[in-house]
C-alpha cells in the first residue's frame, strides 16, 4: 500500500554528455515596430509643475500618515508601562498590609 510506484521509462535514451547536439542557426529577419493608435503623452512645463506638486503632497500625506502610527504606538506602550508600575505599587502596598 505505501510502496512507491514509479513511472515506466522511455523507451529512448536520453543524450549522453559525450555525443555534442549540432543546432543549425535559424535566419532573423527585422520586423518593423507596430505603429501605434495611441496619441503621444506630451509633457507641458504646467503638467510637469502639477505632477511635482501632486508627488510631494502624497509624500507628506504618508509621511503624516506614518509618523501618526508611530505616536500612537509609542503613547499606547508609555500609559501600558504606567499602568504596570501602578498596579506593581498596588500590590506590594497589599503585601505588606496597609
Amino acid at each position: 500500500m505505501f510502496t512507491p510506484k514509479y513511472p515506466t521509462p522511455d523507451t529512448a535514451p536520453p543524450p549522453t554528455a559525450g555525443t555534442p547536439t549540432v543546432h543549425t542557426p535559424v535566419p532573423i529577419t527585422p520586423t518593423p515596430a507596430p505603429v501605434s493608435n495611441r496619441p503621444t503623452v506630451q509633457l507641458t512645463p504646467g503638467s510637469v509643475l502639477v505632477l511635482a506638486v501632486g508627488g510631494g503632497g502624497m509624500v507628506l500625506v504618508v509621511g503624516a500618515v506614518l509618523v501618526s502610527l508611530l505616536l500612537a504606538v509609542a503613547i499606547t506602550g508609555v500609559s501600558v508601562a504606567v499602568v504596570a508600575v501602578v498596579l506593581r505599587l498596588l500590590v506590594n502596598d497589599l503585601h505588606k498590609g496597609r
